[in-house]
Formats: C-alpha cells, structure tokens, sequence
C-alpha cells in the first residue's frame, strides 16, 4: 500500500507505507546524504507540474517538441530516463532550464543506486 506525502511544491510524492524513514547513505566521511524518501521523477514532475495545469496532453507535447508520444509516455511513467536532448526540448518548451531535467533525473537515479550498493568503498589514502 502506497501513502501520499504532499510537498511545499504542491506534488504528491508516493513511497511505499513501509518505507524505513531513517534510511541513509554514507556519502564520505564526514557528509551523509539523507535520501530518506523517493526523489520526484522528472516524469511526475512533467505530468502534475506542467501537462495538468496547462491542460496539454502528451501528445500535444510530443508534437510540439518533435518527438514520438511513446517517448513522453515512458518518461511520465518512469520508464526511461530524461535525456540531455529531452532536456533541451523540454525546457525549451516549457521555460525551464535544462538543468532543472537532468537534475531531477539525477536525484532518481542516485536513489536507485543507492539501494542497490550496500557498501560504499573507504577513501584511498594519499
């Protein structure tokens, strides 16, 4: 079962109901990276942020921007990842930056890395 958290941005992030909120990541000594919940995808971002309110569908945004529905449909159901070229079209498109794209997408994808390596390796001495 999934619960809804709501942001200061007014998206609904979902993350499983047992989710360990005290979950982190050792980043280096010293730094740790609190990554106590799912990142926002760049697709939800995409589809709550900008496709509702400006009440554009996926298709319009694919034929605005040049590219297949299937590529916008994938990205808001997180099926692929935002590309540096999608991040140009979309911000272009939408008044963002490209930035904004790529380091949403980054954040999701540091998530998922980090429930995948248990370890982090120590620093090599100098």
């Amino acid at each position: 079962m999934k619960s809804r958290t709501k942001s200061k941005r007014s998206v609904y992030r979902y993350r499983p109901a047992e989710w360990d909120e005290s979950k982190s990541v050792s980043v280096s000594p010293g730094i740790r990276s609190s990554m106590k919940r799912k990142p926002t995808s760049p697709g939800e971002i995409l589809a709550e942020e900008f496709l509702k309110p400006l009440e554009l569908t996926q298709g319009a945004l694919a034929k605005h921007i040049g590219c297949d529905v299937k590529v916008i449909n994938r990205i808001v159901n997180e099926r692929t990842s935002v590309t540096a070229e999608m991040a140009l079209m979309l911000s272009a498109a939408l008044g963002t930056t490209p930035d904004f794209w790529l380091n949403a997408q980054k954040a999701v994808d540091l998530f998922k890395a980090s429930g995948k390596i248990r370890k982090l390796p120590k620093p090599i001495a100098t």
